[in-house]
């Protein structure tokens, strides 16, 4: 990606993609030392979101509006847009590996669990249990074996974790929505908000098939 950056006569988007790159390994670093600790708060989650997946789409978003010859204002619009709905894709994405199926999910499920990654329906769950619960959910994160899936999917059914997590990703796709209100008329905006419909679609099947 920095190599073909670079490859543009004007420096400006060479120095973006270094200054997302930045901000992504950051991100990763801060989510690497918060393995398996339910210290990490929401905000602390939503923050590693935004630094990752998020910032790789608000790049794209904002470096295509810049070579179209966009406004600053639209170019500033389409950064916002890339924010929400990569917030809201990465939040789908943590859905699926604790209630989707293999199949959709490309690999087993439960991997971010292995990995200790705690994502959104794990951290409700957590702030929702009883003091018990929550210390033999800590206990099978520090000591992850496949077999735990299941009770840890109990647990995310009994808090119904599900629907309050979809609830948030779908206030993301809202925002997504709303930015894209700054665009003028046409394919471009048309397309975009394709790929909202498309996301909200997965997000509605996912709460079905749980």
């Amino acid at each position: 990606a920095l190599k073909l950056a670079a490859s543009f006569p004007t420096p400006e988007v060479c120095r973006a993609v270094a200054t997302s790159t930045n901000t992504v390994c950051s991100g990763e670093i801060l989510q690497t030392r918060h393995r398996r600790s339910f210290e990490r708060s929401r905000r602390e989650y939503f923050r590693v979101l935004e630094m990752k997946t998020a910032e790789l789409f608000a790049l794209s978003c904002e470096m295509a509006a810049h070579l179209s010859g966009a406004s600053e204002k639209e170019r500033s619009a389409m950064r916002q847009f890339g924010l929400s709905f990569g917030t809201a894709y990465q939040i789908y994405d943590d859905c699926v590996d604790l209630f989707g199926t293999e199949a959709a999910a490309g690999k087993s499920l439960g991997t971010d669990l292995a990995k200790g990654k705690l994502t959104l329906p794990l951290l409700l769950a957590w702030e929702r249990a009883t003091p018990v619960e929550r210390t033999r959910l800590e206990e099978m994160i520090q000591n992850w074996q496949p077999p735990y899936l299941r009770r840890v999917s109990e647990l995310l059914a009994r808090y119904e974790t599900l629907s309050s997590t979809l609830e948030v990703l779908r206030r993301h796709l809202d925002q997504a929505r709303e930015k894209l209100t700054i665009l003028p008329e046409g394919e471009g905006r048309m397309g975009l908000m394709g790929l909202i419909e498309f996301l909200a679609r997965q997000t509605a099947a996912l709460g079905v098939r749980a």
